[in-house]
C-alpha cells in the first residue's frame, strides 16, 4: 500500500523530466538559432546559385556576341579575289605573272587546236580554254592538294598547343613551337600567325585570318575557339583536345568514304574513257570510217552534240560519286 504514492511520484517526476526536455530546444532558443541559421545558409546558397547563373548568362552573352561577330566578318569575306587565290594556293605570284601564265597558256591552246583542226573557231575555243579555264583549274587543283597536306598535320598542330598549354605554357609560344617545328604548310600558315601578332594584331584577330588562307572548316573552327576562350575564357586545352579528336575522327570517316566510293569511281571512269577508246581503236583500223566526224558538217555536228551529253553525263557521275560533309 505504501508503493503507489511513491510509483505515483516517480512517474510524475519521469513525465515532468520529459516535457522539461522537449520544451528546453524552445525555452533555450536553439530552435531559433538553428532557424535563422538555416535561413543564412539557404541566402548564401541562393546569392550563390544568383552568381553562377550571372556569371553562366554573361559567358553566354560574351560568347553570342563573340560568334555574331565572327560570322559578319566572315560573310564580308565570302567574295575571293584573285590575291587570295594565288595565296591560297600557296604560291607567292603577283597579279601580272598570273596573268602572264594566262596568256601563254591561251597561245599555246589556241595555237595547238588551229594545227590540229585548222579551224579558228576552234583555235579561238583553244585561247578561251587556254586563258580562262587552265589558270583556274591549276588553282584550283594547287589549293586542293595544299589543303589536303594541311589538313594531315593541322591535328598534330593542336596537339602541340594541347599539351603546352597544360603545361604552362602561353598560347603565343605554343604557336611559335609550330611556327618552327611543324611540316609545311601548317608551319607557313602559322609563322604568318606569329608575323601577324608582330604587327600588332591579336592572337584571335591572327587566327581568324588563317581561314583566309586555307577555306576549310577546321580552320575556322580554330579561329572561333581561339576568339572566344580570348573573350569569354575556358578551359582551352580541353577544347582544343576535344577539336583535335574531331578532326581525326573526319579525317578517318573522309578515308572510310573514299574507300566505299573507290569501286563507283572506278567504274565512272572506265565508262567515261570507254567513247574515247572506242574511238581510238577504229581510227587504227578503219581511219577512212571515222575520219568523217571531223571532216564532214554532219559529222561535226554530231561531235558537237555527243561531247555535249558525254560531259553532261560526266557532271552527273562526278556529283553521284562526290561526298561532301
Amino acid at each position: 500500500m505504501e508503493l503507489g504514492p511513491l510509483l505515483i511520484g516517480i512517474l510524475a517526476a519521469v513525465s515532468l523530466g520529459g516535457i522539461a526536455f522537449a520544451l528546453m530546444p524552445y525555452l533555450s532558443g536553439e530552435v531559433r538559432a538553428e532557424q535563422r541559421q538555416d535561413q543564412l545558409t539557404n541566402r548564401v546558397a541562393a546569392r550563390e546559385n544568383a552568381s553562377v547563373q550571372r556569371t553562366a548568362a554573361s559567358r553566354r552573352e560574351q560568347v553570342s556576341k563573340s560568334l555574331k561577330e565572327l560570322e559578319q566578318r566572315q560573310s564580308a569575306r565570302t567574295r575571293v579575289d584573285l590575291a587570295t587565290r594565288i595565296m591560297q594556293a600557296g604560291l607567292s605570284w603577283p597579279k601580272q605573272r598570273y596573268y602572264l601564265m594566262s596568256v601563254g597558256l591561251a597561245l599555246l591552246t589556241g595555237f595547238a587546236a588551229l594545227l590540229m583542226s585548222h579551224n579558228p573557231y576552234v583555235a579561238l575555243g583553244g585561247l578561251l580554254v587556254g586563258g580562262l579555264g587552265m589558270p583556274r583549274w591549276i588553282l584550283a587543283f594547287l589549293t586542293k592538294k595544299r589543303i589536303k597536306k594541311f589538313v594531315n598535320e593541322f591535328p598534330n598542330a593542336i596537339d602541340v598547343v594541347v599539351r603546352g598549354v597544360k603545361s604552362g605554357l602561353p598560347l603565343g609560344d605554343c604557336l611559335r613551337i609550330i611556327a618552327t617545328e611543324a611540316a609545311d604548310p601548317v608551319r607557313t600558315e602559322f609563322r604568318h600567325i606569329i608575323e601577324s601578332q608582330t604587327l600588332g594584331l591579336s592572337i584571335s584577330e591572327a587566327c581568324e585570318r588563317l581561314y583566309q588562307r586555307v577555306p576549310i572548316t577546321e580552320a575556322s573552327f580554330f579561329g572561333i575557339v581561339i576568339s572566344i576562350q580570348q573573350k569569354a575564357g575556358g578551359n582551352l586545352a580541353e577544347t582544343l583536345a576535344n577539336f583535335s579528336r574531331v578532326i581525326r575522327e573526319r579525317r578517318k570517316m573522309m578515308g572510310k568514304i573514299q574507300a566505299m566510293s573507290s569501286e563507283a569511281k572506278a567504274s565512272a571512269s572506265i565508262i567515261a574513257s570507254l567513247p574515247f577508246v572506242v574511238a581510238i581503236l577504229v581510227y587504227f583500223s578503219s581511219p577512212d570510217y571515222i575520219s568523217l566526224l571531223w571532216t564532214t558538217f554532219h559529222g561535226k555536228f554530231t561531235m558537237l552534240i555527243s561531247g555535249f551529253w558525254m560531259g553532261m553525263g560526266v557532271m552527273v557521275m562526278r556529283k553521284m560519286i562526290r561526298f561532301d560533309f
